[in-house]
């Protein structure tokens, strides 16, 4: 079993014994940037959240290697839809990229030189230096989401679950997410993140898993995003580039 890859066995997570995700089986490679695609209620942010070890599997696994995602909790950072994110809590630039220190640090251990140190780096690397005393809700929404970049980034994760990365941004962040996102792959991290617009995906993104409560397909995008697959999850073919948010269902709303 490769160190390398992301298995996925027989997934299943119920809520009130509803399945939200079941048996799904899959490989993701780690080092390339996947595409987590499917209509609303497809389970998607229900996988991340299970990857994390949020959610008690019915049935299966999930390993990173030969070892359980939850013992690799180091390697995982999490960015959660800007839905879920109070904006107007009162919290600087720094203390949001700060907070990517805690589940590192632990409850009852002090910021050492390294914890600052990693803050800083994160802070420099995402462009943010100038800004680090800055409210949260004073930022641009491309600002707000390298905020928390650079909260995963000072983690020391190498792999990171993404929900829903662009939507909210204008062209202008949407582009520069995904010039950091390549950069990221270029520097041998790894990137699994929800998307609602399959031009972007098949643009953006080396790998893809359809998901519509259960697998449809996973793979290469070029293999997954296919008419027949397309028209097996969302009901419809495909559409012209750049027109599939607007067949899709609402993103935001993705209930599991």
């Amino acid at each position: 079993m490769s160190h390398e890859q992301l298995h996925l066995e027989n997934v299943t997570v119920c809520y009130r014994r509803v399945p939200a995700v079941h048996h799904v089986s899959a490989v993701v490679n780690c080092h390339a940037l996947t595409a987590l695609i499917g209509p609303n209620g497809a389970g998607k942010s229900t996988l991340l959240r299970a990857i994390l070890g949020w959610h008690a599997l019915t049935t299966g696994s999930i390993r990173i290697g030969a070892t359980h995602s939850r013992k690799a909790l180091p390697r995982l950072a999490y960015l959660p839809q800007r839905s879920e994110v109070d904006w107007d809590f009162p919290a600087t630039v720094r203390m949001v990229v700060e907070q990517g220190r805690y589940p590192v640090i632990g409850p009852f251990k002090r910021f050492g030189e390294e914890d600052r140190a990693l803050v800083d780096r994160a802070l420099h690397e995402l462009g943010l230096e100038g800004l680090e005393h800055r409210q949260i809700h004073q930022l641009s929404g491309g600002q707000q989401q390298r905020v928390f970049l650079a909260r995963a980034l000072a983690q020391g994760a190498d792999i990171f679950l993404l929900d829903e990365p662009f939507t909210g941004l204008d062209v202008q962040a949407r582009e520069e997410l995904i010039h950091r996102l390549q950069q990221w792959k270029e520097q041998g991290r790894t990137v699994l993140a929800v998307v609602h617009d399959l031009d972007l995906c098949t643009r953006v993104f080396d790998q893809a898993l359809l998901l519509k409560t259960h697998l449809i397909a996973a793979g290469r995008v070029e293999d997954v995003v296919t008419p027949a697959h397309v028209a097996e999850a969302f009901g419809h073919t495909m559409v012209p580039a750049g027109r599939f948010e607007e067949c899709a269902e609402e993103p935001g709303k993705d209930v599991a």
